[in-house]
């Protein structure tokens, strides 16, 4: 069973930037495409960014520019770091990872972006 783990939440001001951390357990790692997604109060939850085990990255229009996932293999952890934050940025954010047919959630982690 693969455990997702993240952390780095909080409360930020307009502007302001945080970087999430998502671990995860087992030997997949290396070989999971993993992602970042965002569901704030009242809305679907949505894809924020993504990056493969070749480390190729793809955002969402809103991430573009702003925010930046990455990857390190040796320490089993992908981040996010989230930069020019917003008050449209406030949600909870959940890793997943993705090795073939299967998919593993976090529990996530609360960001709030607020005066």
């Amino acid at each position: 069973q693969v455990q997702v783990v993240e952390s780095g939440g909080g409360l930020v001001q307009p502007g302001g930037s945080l970087r999430l951390s998502c671990a995860a357990s087992g030997s997949i790692f290396s070989r999971s495409t993993m992602a970042w997604y965002r569901q704030a109060p009242g809305k679907q939850r949505e894809l924020v960014a993504v990056i493969t085990s070749s480390s190729a990255t793809n955002y969402a229009d809103s991430a573009k520019g702003r925010f930046a996932i990455s990857r390190d293999n040796a320490k089993n952890t992908v981040y996010l770091q989230m930069n020019s934050l917003t008050p449209e940025d406030t949600a909870v954010y959940y890793c997943k990872a993705e090795f073939y047919a299967f998919a593993y959630w976090g529990q996530g982690t609360q960001v709030t972006v607020s005066s």
